[in-house]
């Protein structure tokens, strides 16, 4: 047999279970859902006659769903005993006061506020995984919550966050709640956000120093062989040289060629918002990166932002003469805007999509190929 409390504070259990928790609260399909009491023995109920009777007793003041008692027959009795046989939750609401738990009662009352004031796409993230916004003040939960609606991918247009209007926060409210707004912005945009880190997918400048590896790739340039300079520099600094590569990945550095007039910026990823300062006005600008849907996803922001700007070793008949040296890309890049892409890079970045092994990394690249393309290509 099965007391009130003991069924509530299995029900309390099951609020904890993120999966029983998302498929209640965001699917009809459960309810009611309906918990065996259980009955007493034939020597308990002869035996113990007192503590079967509270136990009735405590079901009958149940006053949340629906007790559900039924007769039943025991052979040393002349009547039958009208014993509680299941209990019936009926909706959400029920079971959270089932659970007789403060704590289950506050969350569902801020989930609640949370799901009227969100898009129907941000449900299940919320329900799922409380950690986003327990312990954080509800008015600031539901500021996120509309400003998860209003930012879209590259809003900022190279600004700083706390330069941007508008959204009625500033920069220290998108601090406090980076991981919840990224999160958010995961369901608009296929996520796109956690793919590309926030600030790149909104294209913010990023304020906190990202070194980035420059080398000359002919004498004289520069007085050093290779250095390390922050991105936010290499947008107000003009590097003196009239042609720059722009390389995805560090690991390539041994392959690129001397060149006369080139210097290769190294490393960069997403981080390509400096690609829009002024010392970079008057370049030839190139770039080489991964042949995989992530690399044609930086060729395209990087493009957005430089018109101009060269693929070098980005064609679909590169990744042919080396696809034996490609690999499966654990995940592929969300949506994004292919317009800035050539048609024929448009054309690669469908066929890498249908490959099984659609990923192919600058370093696999043979030295004589790089060096013959990059030779031919920056002139």
């Amino acid at each position: 047999m099965k007391s009130p409390t003991e069924l509530a504070q299995q029900l309390t259990r099951q609020w904890h279970n993120n999966t029983l928790r998302a498929q209640r609260l965001l699917t009809p399909e459960p309810w009611p859902l309906k918990f065996v009491i259980g009955k007493p023995t034939a020597t308990q109920v002869l035996q113990q006659a007192a503590s079967v009777q509270q136990h009735i007793q405590s079901w009958r003041q149940v006053s949340v769903g629906q007790v559900v008692f039924e007769h039943k027959s025991y052979r040393r009795l002349a009547e039958t005993v009208e014993l509680p046989s299941y209990w019936q939750i009926n909706s959400p609401s029920e079971w959270v006061q089932a659970c007789q738990d403060a704590a289950v009662r506050h969350e569902f009352a801020v989930l609640s506020q949370l799901i009227s004031a969100s898009d129907s796409c941000m449900h299940e993230l919320l329900v799922r995984e409380r950690s986003l916004w327990r312990h954080k003040p509800l008015n600031e939960l539901l500021d996120t919550l509309v400003l998860a609606g209003k930012l879209t991918p590259g809003c900022a247009q190279g600004q700083p966050l706390r330069l941007l209007s508008g959204y009625g926060v500033d920069t220290k409210f998108v601090e406090r709640h980076q991981t919840l707004l990224r999160r958010l912005l995961d369901t608009r945009f296929a996520d796109a956000a956690s793919e590309q880190g926030l600030l790149n997918f909104l294209d913010a400048l990023d304020e906190k120093d990202h070194w980035l590896l420059v080398r000359p790739l002919a004498e004289g340039l520069l007085p050093f062989q290779r250095l390390r300079i922050a991105s936010t520099e290499l947008a107000q600094t003009a590097l003196p040289a009239t042609r720059i590569l722009l390389a995805e990945n560090e690991r390539c550095e041994h392959l690129l060629p001397p060149l006369h007039d080139c210097i290769a910026v190294l490393g960069a990823g997403f981080d390509l918002a400096w690609l829009a300062g002024q010392a970079l006005e008057g370049k030839q600008l190139y770039y080489w990166g991964d042949l995989d849907t992530w690399g044609l996803a930086m060729l395209a922001r990087a493009r957005q932002l430089r018109p101009n700007l060269q693929a070098v070793m980005m064609t679909q008949e590169i990744f042919t003469d080396y696809a034996d040296f490609a690999v499966h890309e654990p995940q592929r890049a969300g949506r994004f805007d292919l317009s800035s892409l050539m048609a024929s890079e448009q054309k690669l970045f469908n066929h890498l999509q249908q490959q099984e092994k659609g990923r192919l990394e600058q370093e696999f690249i043979p030295l004589e190929r790089v060096h013959a393309e990059i030779e031919e290509q920056i002139t």
